[in-house]
């Protein structure tokens, strides 16, 4: 039997769509966007910090998010990043994309 307790290697691109989708729900800061698509996805997706940190920049770069400081739940600074309107708008495109290409992947490994 495999090991479901492994952690699965995210598809290029996934990342972000990820931290778009967790932000849609409402502001957080890095660490809790890790534990929301760690808890989401039942532990099978772990994101580490060389990989959140780098994506958080990009979509800041990209106008996506925007982020403020505040202080976090355990009395911490803490940097909180939001959705902007451009950010919600490419995530319905990443995700209607992302629907197409699990699709044509189901139908690639159904076909004999």
């Amino acid at each position: 039997m495999g090991n479901t307790n492994r952690a699965t290697e995210l598809l290029p691109g996934t990342l972000d769509m990820l931290v778009l989708k967790t932000l849609r729900r409402t502001p957080t800061h890095g660490y809790g966007i890790a534990q929301h698509i760690q808890q989401a996805s039942e532990g099978v997706l772990r994101v580490g910090e060389g990989s959140l940190y780098p994506a958080l920049q990009r979509l800041l770069a990209a106008g996506w998010l925007a982020a403020d400081w505040g202080v976090s739940e355990h009395n911490r600074r803490a940097r909180y990043y939001k959705l902007t309107p451009a950010g919600r708008k490419h995530l319905g495109a990443e995700m209607e994309n992302f629907g197409r290409t699990i699709g044509a992947i189901a139908r690639v490994m159904q076909a004999d």
